[in-house]
């Protein structure tokens, strides 16, 4: 079953990549951020000064005065050019990861998609990379508000210590302000993700089966389960709400009285003389942006929810890699096929325990067992679609682990229960492979009419120029089509995981002949639930608690009670 990790990731590394991407926009960000910064605290300067030679002068129109609305005019295009600017970094960046997320799990092979429910993938991919994303323009937005108060502080210093003493008696209490509310908003929003990437897995869940739902008539029941986490969801977002509201409210009361504070002793200054009335505007002004650092939590907010978000997507891109060696097959080898004391372990169960199997080259291995037996995991393991937890996979005395991946996917085909059909029209699905150009056209119809999907195909009005996603396809012509695909690329080794159910028993003899007439592979091993099936290969493995029971040709395990047992229910008489 998917699980996710049990230790959460650090966002730290998966922040810096995204840092790093973004490094040319986040540094202009940063530029056009200080200069906004640096406009707000020459403001107030410059309209003191004005305001002080309209007093004494009489002069409204001076130098300071023109200052004073240049510089407002160009904090008003700064502050356009940086929304602009931070909304493409935010799209750009999310787009980076997404890409690199489908990356690292195309990459990591179906066992890393295996760790997460599909739908907690979709949430991560989705609402999570575009907040994670939105941390390098946060951070420079979050340097600007830093940069703002501190700058005014400093410009209160050179105007008079008095003023910057008043204001910095109360800064403590800001900074506990802040600290509290990222601890508190951290944890509220990494419980509101969770719960959210439940509904999701629960929500494609129920899609998956929902011909299933409908026959059972339980529509009301799946809308409940999917739904159950709902209120969890809602107190999580109301904690999200009341944490903001409260650090909001108490950074609205500290500011103002901090301002008040400060303009108060400016007063006083001002009565005594130390100060002149465009001083005290300008003190006013300085006091206000200082004692904006209280508007810091909106900022601190969006980086704390791209912190946790980054922690969702680093998970994903934690999974690592296989690792590919570099050796190549034997040109002239088999499709010698060994397994030597394999273990493999899936939802903590061994499913497979010290399992030893040999497929002769150029032989057709039936594998069987009952359900749950390991077939699909073992057919997975061959062809290393997953990894294994102890042992050794060799393909003509080449352990998998030691090829390189060209090599290793060039020689091992596969033909799924529920293939999927990709490549944009037919036969871009069928010719579908690990090279670097699709096969010629002829082998494209000629594995199609090997798999008996040409019939079906030439019906079309588009023929083999059929788009994938234009056509209605039943179980047993998607199956042709996927096994078609096998066919067409060959390569020493096809396994064929239960690729052949859906199929009637007439197609099926067809398409099992197909396999020693047609297939360029040597060696074949097909997952078997059909006795007819099994009686066709040349031998029998006979998959059971873990290990091979038994190996050797149908007619012979067939003369076993426990083999035949298998089969029960089956009418068989006639493949035995």
């Amino acid at each position: 079953m998917p699980q996710t990790p049990a230790e959460p990731t650090p966002a730290g590394p998966t922040l810096r990549a995204t840092a790093r991407h973004g490094a040319a926009r986040m540094a202009v960000l940063c530029l056009l951020a200080l200069a906004g910064a640096g406009a707000a605290l020459a403001l107030p300067a410059a309209l003191g000064r004005a305001l002080d030679l309209l007093l004494t002068s009489g002069d409204a129109v001076n130098g300071w005065s023109l200052l004073s609305a240049a510089l407002l005019c160009g904090q008003a295009a700064l502050g356009a050019a940086t929304t602009v600017l931070t909304a493409s970094a935010d799209a750009r960046a999310a787009a980076w990861l997404r890409g690199r997320l489908l990356r690292r799990l195309l990459a990591a092979g179906p066992g890393a998609a295996d760790r997460f429910p599909h739908g907690d993938l979709v949430t991560r991919a989705g609402g999570n990379a575009v907040h994670a994303g939105a941390a390098p323009a946060a951070l420079a937005a979050a340097v600007a508000a830093a940069v703002t108060p501190a700058g005014a502080v400093v410009a209160l210093v050179l105007t008079d210590p008095r003023l910057a003493l008043v204001f910095l008696a109360g800064l403590p209490l800001l900074a506990l302000l802040l600290r509290a509310f990222a601890r508190s908003a951290g944890d509220a929003f990494a419980d509101y993700q969770r719960c959210q990437a439940d509904i999701a897995g629960r929500l494609v869940d129920a899609l998956r089966g929902a011909r299933t739902i409908a026959a059972a008539g339980t529509e009301r029941a799946e809308r409940r389960r999917i739904l159950a986490p709902l209120p969890g969801l809602g107190a999580h977002g109301h904690r999200m709400w009341r944490v903001t509201a409260r650090a909001t409210a108490r950074a609205a009361l500290l500011t103002p009285l901090l301002t008040l504070s400060v303009v108060a002793t400016g007063g006083l200054l001002l009565a005594a003389g130390d100060l002149s009335v465009g001083g005290l505007l300008a003190v006013a002004r300085y006091a206000a942006l200082a004692a904006g650092i209280g508007l810091f939590v909106g900022h601190l907010n969006r980086l704390v929810r791209a912190r946790a978000a980054a922690r969702r997507v680093g998970e994903v891109l934690a999974v690592p890699p296989p690792r590919y060696g570099a050796r190549t097959l034997p040109a002239d080898g088999p499709g010698r096929l060994e397994f030597r004391g394999v273990t493999a372990r899936r939802g903590g169960r061994e499913v497979l325990r010290g399992l030893d199997l040999v497929v002769p080259g150029g032989t057709t291995v039936a594998l069987v067992g009952r359900s749950g037996a390991g077939k699909s995991l073992l057919a997975a393991l061959a062809g290393r679609l997953t990894e294994p937890d102890g042992g050794g996979i060799l393909l003509d005395g080449v352990p998998l682990a030691d090829l390189d991946r060209n090599a290793l996917r060039g020689a091992v085909g596969y033909a799924f229960e529920r293939p999927a059909l990709l490549g944009g029209t037919l036969a871009g699905a069928i010719g579908l492979g690990p090279g670097p150009a699709p096969p010629p056209r002829a082998r494209v119809e000629a594995a199609a009419v090997a798999a008996r999907a040409d019939g079906f195909v030439r019906m079309l009005p588009d023929g083999y120029a059929t788009r994938c996603a234009d056509v209605p396809l039943s179980g047993g012509e998607l199956q042709r089509l996927g096994l078609a695909r096998a066919f067409a690329h060959g390569g020493r080794l096809l396994i064929l995981d239960d690729a052949t159910s859906s199929l009637d028993t007439v197609t099926e003899l067809h398409v099992t002949r197909a396999l020693a007439a047609h297939s360029a592979a040597r060696t074949r091993l097909i997952v078997a639930h059909r006795a007819g099936s099994a009686a066709r290969a040349d031998l029998v493995a006979w998959l059971d608690d873990g290990r091979i029971r038994a190996l050797g040709p149908h007619r012979e395990l067939w003369r076993r009670a426990d083999y035949r047992a298998l089969w029960a229910g089956e009418q068989v008489a006639a493949d035995a």
